[in-house]
């Protein structure tokens, strides 16, 4: 009879810091695991304590505290299958990030990371050891290698565990989505799988935390690079494995193969997914903004809708003299279309009271851009006051392009606790409206059909701050603008490689020239949802006093 291997995989959203909770979703998991007759459980990268935990994991407490929560699932889990999972461990004065096996009531095994990320959203050698690479680990028939995530990016440990009499290698993760991400992990691994000859699974988390959405989509290969299993993008999965030993050694027997959304679901499902996480774990649970009949702000307004439902939504519009009327009105059919509710707040009066209060001090100047930015942060202090009032985060709505150019007022439309297109150009802004209003899928909450009308996509976007104003009258036209600011900040490339692509020289000088000095309203601006490897926030560090420009 043939040796078998049932080992069940939990791909979960835990919490940073809610070590308790954590813990119990381990242990409902693991008697999922027991119930179908699993040999081990094994649970992704720092579960206990959630991830990233950034300099959270350097307060001695709370290491302490996650560690006595390993120790007491070990005893709570004593008769069953094997229980992996992800936690901090201190070994001789150090702190590593590690991964416990447990079984028989205590901790059986404890493997730790060799390779530590530190690009990109990681700082992981600010606040771990790297270890030694360990040895595999034994689970009833099975030798398990097991490389914790950024080990198995690189080609020694995965080496030297096969090399170690390793059976399949089991990677525990906890990965972040970036567009393009899961097929890089797939191509990635089935490397892995090529060198050592072992079949493999890739074990990744879900849920958001702050900027960083954790989108699962965990698979398995076997020997010769097939795909064995893919789990849901996105979604919470539990699921049974099953490995049998043959002549070639061990091998998954194949199961479900859940498709991946394409790229404008997948940064959609980004979006909502990070919005709702972000209001759940930080104790939220109804958002507002304001809705000016442009094309931002009902893209959020969509998105909060689709996140946490129409319900709990509240839209505000802050009318002034140099607010259009088509602009009430298709902000009054994006609120109808998503069942919102809308509250109507004009400023003109503030607005005359603030221009009063500072005619002395103003006089023999002309009307500019202060003004132009007094009403913009009126509607940030009235937005804020509702928000204080009602207990509703507010949702700031600037897209990428405005972020990268500074084309936003700080301490104005710039208010707010998160951003969820913080990391969206806004050529990309456009085609997800029209991505939303042409699909809608079972964990969206809003309506379904074209929510967002068609003027407010089509028409010259507009921040109508004073009479006539066209976003182009002060940027260069958004499909120009945002492939200029791609090779600035999204691959580094100086000004003579844009200008070499067809660029007008002066106009990637003046971009490049906006880029840099906005550093500082960036350096404030809420946090927001990470889609790409060069978001604004972790991805890109910058100084705010910086006299370097790229020439050309």
């Amino acid at each position: 009879m043939a040796e078998t291997f049932r080992l069940t995989l939990a791909q979960l959203n835990p919490t940073v810091g809610a070590i308790a909770a954590n813990a119990a979703l381990a242990r409902d998991v693991w008697a999922q695991g027991h119930a179908a007759g699993a040999q081990m459980v094994a649970l992704p990268e720092m579960f206990i304590t959630g991830y990233q935990t950034q300099d959270l994991i350097l307060k001695p407490s709370f290491v302490a505290a996650a560690m006595a929560a390993v120790q007491a699932l070990a005893v709570d889990c004593a008769t069953g299958p094997a229980l992996g999972i992800g936690g901090p461990v201190v070994q001789d004065g150090q702190l590593y990030n590690g991964y416990y096996v447990l079984a028989g009531g205590r901790v059986a095994a404890t493997v730790l990371k060799h390779h530590l990320p530190n690009d990109g959203v990681f700082d992981e050698k600010r606040v771990f050891a790297a270890a030694e690479v360990g040895a595999p680990v034994t689970v009833g028939p099975l030798r398990l290698g097991i490389p914790i995530c950024e080990d198995a990016w690189h080609p020694d440990v995965t080496a030297a565990l096969a090399a170690a009499g390793a059976d399949i290698l089991l990677i525990p993760n906890g990965s972040p989505y970036h567009r393009g991400k899961p097929l890089q992990r797939v191509r990635l691994m089935q490397t892995r799988v090529a060198e050592t000859g072992l079949a493999l699974v890739y074990l990744n988390m879900t849920g958001g935390q702050d900027d960083q959405v954790f989108d699962g989509a965990s698979f398995v290969v076997n020997p010769g690079g097939q795909i064995a299993l893919q789990m849901p993008q996105f979604d919470d999965a539990v699921v049974q494995v099953d490995f049998t030993r043959g002549p070639q050694g061990w091998q998954a027997v194949p199961g479900d193969l859940t498709p991946i959304p394409r790229i404008w679901e997948a940064d959609y499902r980004a979006c909502v997914l990070s919005l709702r996480d972000y209001l759940a774990k930080t104790g939220f649970k109804q958002v507002l903004l304001g809705l000016s009949g442009g094309i931002d702000s009902a893209i959020v307004a969509t998105i909060a809708a689709d996140a946490i439902g129409p319900a709990n939504v509240r839209c505000v519009m802050l009318p002034s003299g140099f607010t259009s009327a088509h602009s009430l009105q298709d902000a009054g059919e994006v609120a109808r279309n998503l069942g919102c509710r809308l509250d109507t707040v004009p400023i003109g009066g503030a607005q005359a009271a603030v221009g009063a209060a500072l005619q002395p001090l103003f006089a023999g100047t002309a009307p500019g851009i202060t003004e132009e930015n007094i009403q913009s942060r009126l509607r940030g202090l009235m937005l804020m006051a509702i928000s204080n009032k009602t207990g509703a985060m507010l949702l700031t709505t600037g897209n990428k392009s405005e972020m990268a150019v500074g084309y936003c007022t700080i301490y104005g439309d710039m208010n707010g606790g998160y951003n969820p297109i913080k990391d969206m150009y806004k050529t990309r802004v456009f085609e997800t409206c029209r991505w939303r209003n042409e699909n809608h899928r079972p964990w969206m909450l809003g309506p379904t059909g074209a929510v967002i009308p068609e003027r407010v996509i089509s028409k010259a976007p507009s921040a109508e701050l004073r009479e006539g104003q066209r976003d182009d009258d002060s940027l260069p036209p958004y499909p120009v603008l945002d492939a200029i600011l791609e090779g600035l900040v999204d691959r580094e490339q100086s000004v003579a490689e844009i200008v070499a692509q067809g660029h007008d020289l002066a106009v990637v000088k003046r971009v490049e020239q906006l880029l840099y000095v906005s550093e500082y309203k960036r350096y404030q601006a809420a946090p927001g949802t990470r889609l790409t490897p060069h978001a604004f926030g972790l991805d890109r560090r910058y100084p705010i006093a910086n006299r370097w420009r790229g020439g050309g």
